[in-house]
């Protein structure tokens, strides 16, 4: 299962995928691995061939339509094999910000801390799922035949991809995830390594960036920052880390004060705009490393609309 959310390091797209992640929690067999999730081709990035021969990236609406394209099938093929499945909010909670190097909203931070209070609102979102509550209401046979209705029997049958760090992932060819992306995508041996390779791509981004000695530079002068302001913490993580554990519904002014103060820090000591820059020039050359594959699943996304519209169409 996906690691969960963090909502100062990912994005607020916290359904996507949630149904096959729920399912697969408890499931024996049927799931490979997988990378981190939500990573698309890059606006910016080598994507678009210098000829012009390369398919123009999707817009957030268009992915919007293969997500709900996407549950939709998946949706109908669940019922099909006699279980209920209901669709989940792309974006149920849409105050989610991704903060991956620091905090660098000082509005934000005066009104979520490092957010503490929306992780309480992610565990009662979880906690009031109707899909949880549907598979943890089936019986242990009733619940690992739901598992395989979605996710197929054996992982190691069909598609299977190479990620960029060497972990080889598969899933079954079987079940009414691979049947729902075969229909979208076609080529579902295609479509799968583009998905996975890409999936990747943010995460190596942003652990090159951390490496990177102008980030560790300017991490330096921003430490220098937060200690004039009384706080001791040698990079940003250490800073959230202190507030880990939501505590209430609502961050405490200790946690607002010291985030507010990381904001500030960061754009003060210049880390916020060392962390873009290095973030966009990490993110180019990962583009033209992959571009290969970025380009693989650009095409096969637009290849799929039509295909999306009619299949929410129908829905």
């Amino acid at each position: 299962m996906p690691e969960e959310p963090d909502v100062t390091r990912r994005t607020g797209r916290l359904a996507r995928g949630a149904v096959s992640a729920l399912l697969c929690l408890a499931a024996t067999t049927g799931c490979g691995g997988a990378g981190e999730a939500g990573g698309a081709a890059r606006k910016d990035g080598a994507a678009r061939e210098a000829d012009g021969t390369a398919p123009r990236p999707l817009t957030a609406r268009e992915k919007s339509l293969l997500y709900d394209a996407e549950q939709t099938l998946v949706q109908q093929c669940m019922r099909e094999a006699g279980f209920r499945l209901w669709k989940t909010p792309e974006n149920p909670l849409p105050e989610h910000r991704d903060f991956p190097y620091a905090v660098d909203d000082a509005d934000w931070a005066r009104e979520h801390g490092y957010g503490s209070g929306l992780r309480q609102r992610v565990e009662r979102l979880r906690a009031e799922d109707p899909n949880r509550r549907y598979l943890q209401g089936l019986s242990p046979q009733r619940r690992q035949a739901a598992v395989t209705a979605l996710n197929g029997t054996d992982p190691q049958d069909g598609p299977h991809a190479t990620l960029p760090m060497g972990a080889q992932v598969s899933r079954s060819s079987e079940g009414c995830t691979s049947a729902a992306q075969r229909e979208l995508y076609g080529d579902l041996d295609a479509w799968f390594t583009a998905q996975m390779i890409t999936d990747t791509l943010p995460s190596i981004r942003r652990a090159r960036v951390l490496d990177d000695a102008a980030y560790t530079t300017a991490v330096g002068k921003w430490s220098s920052c937060m200690r004039r302001r009384g706080h001791d913490h040698a990079d940003p993580g250490e800073a959230r880390a202190a507030f880990a554990e939501p505590h209430g519904t609502a961050p405490s002014r200790r946690e607002v004060r010291t985030a507010v103060d990381e904001a500030e820090c960061a754009a003060d000591s210049g880390l916020a705009a060392t962390a873009r820059r290095l973030d966009r020039h990490h993110g180019r050359r990962l583009d033209e490393q992959y571009r290969g594959e970025i380009r693989d699943r650009t095409r096969l996304e637009r290849a799929a609309l039509p295909r999306a519209r009619s299949a929410v169409r129908a829905g």
